[in-house]
């Protein structure tokens, strides 16, 4: 009876072969229960991913420090700088810093 049913039903037959039982159980062992399954490499794309994310972001931060580097090589600029990021002044000046009560913090 059995044996009737699976000839008569084609993807049972199909299935009922034992190389085709052997290769779909290779297949689930590899992508589910392997040391390297498909879970695992797919985490680590994911962190080659955000790497090549901060590899990006890194170099564009090193462009604008080069670039503000090169800007700093002019001696009227880093004055400029010094005196609106460090409160810097000449020997002979006074400076007043006016606050405001909304940009207290």
């Amino acid at each position: 009876m059995a044996n009737r049913i699976l000839k008569q039903n084609k993807w049972l037959r199909w299935l009922g072969n034992k190389y085709v039982l052997i290769l779909l159980l290779f297949l689930a062992w590899m992508f589910f229960f392997d040391a390297n399954n498909w879970f695992f490499h797919k985490e680590l794309n994911d962190d080659i991913e955000a790497l090549e994310q901060n590899e990006a972001f890194y170099k564009n931060e090193i462009a604008k420090d080069k670039a503000f580097m090169e800007k700093m090589k002019d001696s009227t600029e880093m004055e400029q700088f010094a005196r609106q990021k460090y409160f810097l002044k000449k020997q002979n000046e006074d400076i007043f810093i006016i606050e405001n009560e909304d940009s207290i913090q």
